[in-house]
């Protein structure tokens, strides 16, 4: 690819693989077959797009603005970059049977990249829609009155990345499902503890206001160089919920085989050892988010597995 789409997909592919890297758990690591690492890395480059778009964080808004076939001006209008995506989405599943298919090529060239991933694996857009809608939901949706409120936003931002996993790996089953969906929400909820003051400014904050009721906490409180009392006690409750569902995914694991199995262990050991990081900070999670160090990511990946493997 050429001109403004060849520099767009160089340009997402360096930031996608950079962000990647920070995250809690590994996104395609070296030992998977490569067909795997290349469909995961699909999956993972649309999700950080649509997740870069819903948060205003694209390396060039006109850019990705042209490639989406919107005017200019239009550019910075989150919704409107979210509504094309999803069209240009549904071109991804229309020509999904072939290049005569119905609804023309995708436009935009992560989307096309995307394409031989859903043929391959048969993938339904149900998972990827509900990516677009919890994005569309953070520019509407800014607190979150109840825990049953913040885990109903998670069955639109994080499980569909897990189920997306299995049908990849031609492992998904409604047990595996529900597993799945458990360890999905534990990782976001363990993410958004990371991120109370990035998440504040942006103006979005995604502790439930029942529960910062009940430990006193104001949102005054979110903005404090460090956290007080009430705060850390929030958060270690939180927490405990995140470690909660994590434990009940854990399984998961241990249902599957190989080098899926080595997979499924580092996500689950990438939220536990993320949880144990913010205990390490004494649950002040204000001053910044606080990261597993990789031989504690190790520590746990074998903690996961010893631990499946006595369960089976």
């Amino acid at each position: 690819m050429t001109g403004a789409g060849g520099a767009g997909t160089d340009l997402h592919a360096r930031t996608t693989l950079d962000k990647a890297a920070d995250e809690n758990f590994p996104v395609a690591p070296f030992f998977l077959p490569r067909a795997w690492r290349d469909d995961l890395m699909a999956v993972y480059g649309y999700a950080r797009l649509v997740d870069d778009i819903g948060d205003g964080d694209l390396a060039s808004s006109a850019t990705e603005a042209r490639l989406l076939g919107l005017a200019p001006e239009q550019a910075d209008d989150r919704l409107a970059m979210l509504d094309a995506f999803e069209a240009d989405l549904h071109r991804v599943f229309g020509n999904a049977a072939g290049p005569t298919a119905p609804g023309g090529a995708p436009r935009h060239p992560i989307l096309r990249a995307l394409q031989p991933s859903v043929r391959r694996c048969a993938l339904t857009p149900e998972p990827f829609l509900g990516l677009i809608e919890a994005n569309r939901q953070d520019q509407k949706v800014r607190r979150y009155e109840t825990y049953e409120d913040l885990l109903a936003y998670c069955e639109l931002s994080a499980n569909p990345v897990g189920r997306l996993v299995l049908q990849l790996t031609g492992t998904a089953s409604p047990e595996r499902i529900r597993r799945s969906d458990a360890i999905c929400t534990a990782l976001q909820i363990v993410e958004h503890l990371q991120d109370v003051t990035e998440d504040l400014g942006r103006d979005r904050i995604y502790l439930p206001a029942q529960d910062m009721s009940r430990f006193h906490v104001r949102e005054a409180d979110l903005a404090a160089p460090t956290a007080g009392a009430s705060v850390r006690a929030l958060v270690a409750y939180e927490a405990e919920r995140a470690r909660d569902l994590l434990n009940e995914g854990t399984p998961l694991v241990g249902s599957v085989h190989g080098r899926l199995k080595l997979l499924l262990a580092g996500f689950v050991a990438g939220g536990s050892a993320a949880l144990r990081a913010v205990a390490a900070a004494g649950f002040d999670v204000l001053p910044g988010p606080p990261k597993p160090t990789k031989l504690g990511l190790l520590r746990e990946v074998g903690a996961v597995l010893r631990g499946t493997r006595r369960e089976g």
